[in-house]
């Protein structure tokens, strides 16, 4: 038996990502979260699948809904914080402007790269019951609040676009990678090809390869 800190016994060696023991309850919950259902899912299996004791967790999360939070926060954060940096860059200045779409393309290809990439598949999670309450009233204000700059990248685009229905389709079509996902069906080149969807239905598809190029150069200097 090794040990976690004090007071917070392990009985073995830890086994899963991560540089706390924290960490590695939120890992743990989000395999059986997605694998066996958040319902079927105990705090004590929660416990067991890291490798302590069940009152050690309880030092970290006081219920299986804190983990929860946590996990469904984690699937925005980052998302939201690079939506937020496009959203912020000055209009009018050709190295930070680029050509019409490219900021919502830039943000729906991070966003998808993120929801591909994540060890687990979180966003099966968002529409179970539970998370529809108010106890989830940050989660749910953080995904409204990126959905919401989508439309406004999405609004901002040539009178010849989709107007400000194009943010929200591109938001739709990037989180549809969460389920494609969970069907076995999302490929190295998904996010990519929402992003490039997106922006099609956006009116903008004959202008993808300059738009490609302008996202890439936002999300490398800016993620």
């Amino acid at each position: 038996m090794t040990s976690a800190g004090p007071g917070r016994p392990r009985h073995q060696q830890p086994s899963r990502p991560g540089a706390t023991a924290r960490e590695e309850i939120l890992d743990a919950a989000a395999e059986l979260f997605t694998t066996q259902g958040f319902a079927s899912t105990s705090t004590r299996s929660i416990a067991d699948a890291v490798g302590i004791r069940q009152s050690s967790l309880y030092h970290h999360f006081k219920t299986k809904d804190d983990i929860l939070e946590d996990l469904l926060e984690g699937t925005v954060s980052g998302g939201l914080t690079f939506a937020r940096a496009v959203a912020a860059l000055p209009a009018g200045i050709p190295e930070t402007e680029g050509p019409a779409g490219s900021r919502l393309h830039a943000v729906a290809l991070y966003d998808g790269t993120q929801l591909c990439n994540a060890r687990w598949n979180l966003g099966v999670l968002y529409h179970l019951p539970e998370v529809r309450s108010t106890r989830f009233a940050r989660f749910l204000n953080d995904r409204q609040e990126l959905r919401h700059l989508y439309g406004e990248l999405g609004g901002g685009l040539s009178a010849t676009a989709a107007g400000p229905d194009g943010g929200d389709f591109t938001f739709r079509l990037v989180e549809s990678l969460i389920y494609l996902r969970a069907d076995g069906a999302v490929g190295p080149d998904s996010p990519l090809q929402a992003a490039d969807a997106g922006l099609i239905l956006c009116g903008l598809g004959g202008e993808l390869p300059a738009i490609r190029a302008a996202s890439r150069s936002l999300i490398d200097r800016l993620a």
